[in-house]
C-alpha cells in the first residue's frame, strides 16, 4: 500500500531533522559560490575612464566663488542640456550617457571629475571627454555673468584594468550570501523533540472479521 500524505510529510520532517546542522550551511555556501562565480564569468567586464575640469575665476571674481561654481557644474554635468551636446562627440544616444556617466566634486578643490563606464575602454574615454567638453562650453557661455570659467585639467586616458568585480570576487560574495541563507534556514529548521526518537508506527492492515457461528447447539 502507498503512504498517505500525512505519513509522507512526517517522514520528510524526520529526515530533515536527522540532517547534520552543518549540511545546510555547506549547501548554501556551495550553491552561492557557484552562482556567484558563474555570474562573474558570464558578465562582460566594464571599464571606467575619468576626465577632470577645473573652475577658474576671472580677474573680476572672488577666488572663493570658484569652489561653489565647481559644485554647481558637477550637478548639471549629467543634465540633458549638457548631455545633448556631448552625444554628438561621443557618438552614443543621450540615454547611454545618462546611464554611464557620473560626476564627483571635492569640498576642498574647485574640480569636477567626469567618469564614464562601458564594456569598451575606448567608448568610456570618448564619453568622459565628450561630457567634459560640453560642460566647459556651457560654462564659457555663461562666464560673463558668473565670472568663472571651466578649463580642461586632464583628459581621460585608457583604463588598464576593468573596474567590475572579478569572478573570484563574485564567487566569494555569492558564497557569503549562500552561507547566510543557509544559516537562516538552519534557524528555521524544525526542532527535534522527544517524540522524534520513537519509531514511526507501521502501516496497519485490517484483519478479516471473525466469523459468527450461526449454528445452534445440538
Amino acid at each position: 500500500m502507498t503512504d498517505t500524505p500525512p505519513r509522507q510529510h512526517s517522514l520528510l520532517l524526520a529526515r530533515v531533522r536527522r540532517l547534520p546542522p552543518w549540511s545546510l550551511l555547506a549547501a548554501g555556501t556551495l550553491a552561492g559560490g557557484l552562482l556567484g562565480g558563474a555570474y562573474g564569468m558570464l558578465t562582460p567586464p566594464t571599464y571606467t575612464a575619468t576626465s577632470y575640469v577645473i573652475a577658474v575665476p576671472t580677474e573680476k571674481s572672488n577666488p572663493d566663488s570658484a569652489l561653489g561654481f565647481a559644485q554647481a557644474y558637477g550637478r548639471v554635468a549629467t543634465q540633458l542640456a549638457v548631455l545633448g551636446d556631448a552625444q554628438v562627440w561621443a557618438g552614443v544616444p543621450v540615454q547611454t550617457l545618462q546611464h554611464s556617466v557620473r560626476t564627483a566634486t571635492s569640498p576642498d578643490a574647485p574640480m569636477v571629475a567626469v567618469s564614464a563606464t562601458s564594456s569598451r575602454p575606448g567608448l568610456a574615454i570618448d564619453m568622459a571627454n565628450a561630457v567634459s567638453r560640453a560642460l566647459t562650453q556651457h560654462a564659457d557661455d555663461t562666464s560673463a555673468s558668473t565670472q568663472v570659467r571651466l578649463v580642461q585639467f586632464s583628459r581621460a586616458v585608457k583604463p588598464t584594468e576593468p573596474t567590475s568585480a572579478s569572478p573570484a570576487v563574485t564567487a566569494l560574495v555569492g558564497a557569503s550570501a549562500g552561507g547566510l541563507l543557509g544559516g537562516l534556514a538552519l534557524l528555521a529548521r524544525p526542532r527535534k523533540t522527544d517524540q522524534d526518537d520513537d519509531p514511526l508506527p507501521g502501516a496497519s492492515v485490517p484483519g478479516p472479521a471473525a466469523a459468527t457461528d450461526m449454528r445452534g447447539q445440538r
